[in-house]
């Protein structure tokens, strides 16, 4: 049955997952589960809400077990420990069932109000529909800066085209879910993983609101960590830039070299300076330590694949009407 044939079958039934990241979320979780319901209720699909606890440490999971309790539809995947955003939305595409899905964080920057448009893409044949950031309130001009340098930067060298201004918040269907949870590599840049497995695809401009209530988990350390991890899994320019630099520099040293050896021969060589040599000992010795760490990223991501070890642990399974599931803790590598 084609993509075209499924969405002409499910125009009148069809089940909706939303999967929602949470971690320290307690001064917003409530609002946020308002908005969402209002959004849902006015739409004609079966549902399940899937909150992935990601190893809160506030009242977070107690929020969300009482929640529970009053809508049937809530489902809870409480993690073993806080494994990060990237492996908490695999922990939920790994478990939904919908025919479409959601994404979608609990701050409230990404607007519920979106779904409803989300679908109708995704009823048109669309595979994936994201939503892209026109603006951004409530954040900083040098938080608003890099972020847009750092996607467009990964536009030029990745191998894939990932979309600029782009987050986690889209609507996957159901083969795309299927694709994604083929791809179990331990350093998970989402963004990328969204873009290369293909499919069509369709973009949503907004406005991103500022965070309604609590505090953002990404420092500028996590954002930068963050960036080296987009760069070295879809990228090898890293790479190719150390073995050019020390091409270059390799090159450099030699026709050097030969200009002491002709100087020398023509015109004597009174005593060097010390300053010019310790310079070009410690460039020298910098840009070997540089291209050191370059390939020591890639090389600690490399033994991290090997090890084998599962992406997450599931310490509860919460289904509807509080039924609990207790998962293997090898459910899922």
């Amino acid at each position: 049955m084609t993509q075209a044939s499924i969405k002409t079958t499910m125009d009148d039934a069809f089940l909706l997952s939303i999967i929602v990241p949470v971690f320290n979320e307690q001064e917003v979780l409530r609002e946020f589960y308002r908005r969402l319901s209002q959004v849902l209720d006015g739409i004609d699909a079966t549902m399940e809400i899937v909150f992935v606890n990601d190893g809160s440490t506030d009242y977070s999971l107690l929020q969300l077990q009482e929640l529970q309790a009053s809508d049937p539809r809530i489902v809870i995947l409480d993690l073993s420990r806080n494994f990060g955003k990237e492996i908490a939305m695999t922990a939920g595409l790994d478990h939904v069932r919908g025919d479409a899905v959601v994404i979608i964080d609990a701050d409230l920057q990404d607007p519920p109000e979106l779904i409803p448009q989300m679908i109708e893409e995704w009823r048109h044949g669309f595979d994936m529909v994201y939503a892209q950031r026109r603006s951004r309130t409530g954040e900083s001009t040098l938080k608003k800066t890099t972020a847009s340098l750092f996607y467009r930067i990964m536009q030029r060298i990745s191998r894939v085209q990932i979309p600029v201004d782009t987050g986690d918040f889209r609507l996957l269907s159901r083969r795309a879910v299927d694709a994604l949870s083929g791809l179990r590599e331990r350093h998970r840049f989402m963004k990328g993983l969204f873009a290369w497995i293909g499919y069509p695809q369709k973009a949503i401009p907004y406005d991103r609101d500022a965070r309604h209530d609590g505090t953002s988990k990404w420092n500028y350390l996590a954002l930068w960590n963050f960036a080296l991890e987009g760069i070295t899994s879809f990228s090898t320019l890293p790479l190719k830039v150390a073995t050019y630099l020390g091409t270059f520099t390799a090159f450099g040293a030699f026709f050097y070299g030969l200009f002491i050896i002709v100087q020398t021969l023509f015109f004597g060589n009174p005593v060097a300076g010390y300053p010019s040599l310790l310079v070009v000992v410690l460039f020298l010795g910098g840009i070997q330590l540089m291209a050191l760490g370059v390939i020591g990223e890639y090389l600690g991501r490399m033994f991290d694949e090997t090890k084998g070890r599962p992406l997450y642990l599931i310490k509860d399974h919460l289904l509807a009407g509080g039924e609990a599931e207790k998962a293997s803790a090898n459910e899922r590598q």
